[in-house]
Parts: structure tokens; C-alpha cells; sequence
């Protein structure tokens, strides 16, 4: 595992992320506009080179080898 970087929800996504990791962190964020997410941060890491953003709250963005990208939600 290679670790990333780290960015405060509704700041500017790492540029190095493909359209599709972006997209779908978007749409995560905009899942949880509703909350106060102040002080909640991605953390990107690298996975046998494919991206994995993590929002504070567990939900996790993934790409898998073929580039299709996964958004997996927090267990309650």
C-alpha cells in the first residue's frame, strides 16, 4: 500500500485521479451535503496501484483493475 494524500470534503480532488474516481466521490459528497462535514477528510491511498479514497465516516471509493469504481458505504 502506497499512501496518498489527504483533502477536506468540497476541496479540489488530487488531479491524478481518472474522471471516474472523481465522479464518484462527487456524488458521495453531494450524498452527505446535508451533513457537517467540516471537519470530515479523504484519505487517498494506493492499492496494488489502483486508487482507494476513504471519507471519514468509512465510505469508501475504490477502482478496480478493469477501472470500473466501486463506492462502498459505512456499516451501521
Amino acid at each position: 500500500m502506497q499512501l496518498g494524500t489527504r483533502w477536506s470534503v468540497g476541496d479540489d480532488v488530487p488531479e491524478r485521479l481518472d474522471a471516474a474516481m472523481r465522479e464518484a466521490i462527487a456524488g458521495v459528497e453531494a450524498d452527505v451535503a446535508h451533513l457537517d462535514t467540516n471537519a470530515w477528510r479523504w484519505t487517498l491511498t494506493w492499492l496494488e496501484s489502483r486508487p482507494v479514497a476513504e471519507l471519514d465516516d468509512g465510505t469508501t471509493v475504490r477502482q478496480a483493475a478493469d477501472g470500473s469504481v466501486s463506492v462502498e458505504e459505512p456499516t451501521s
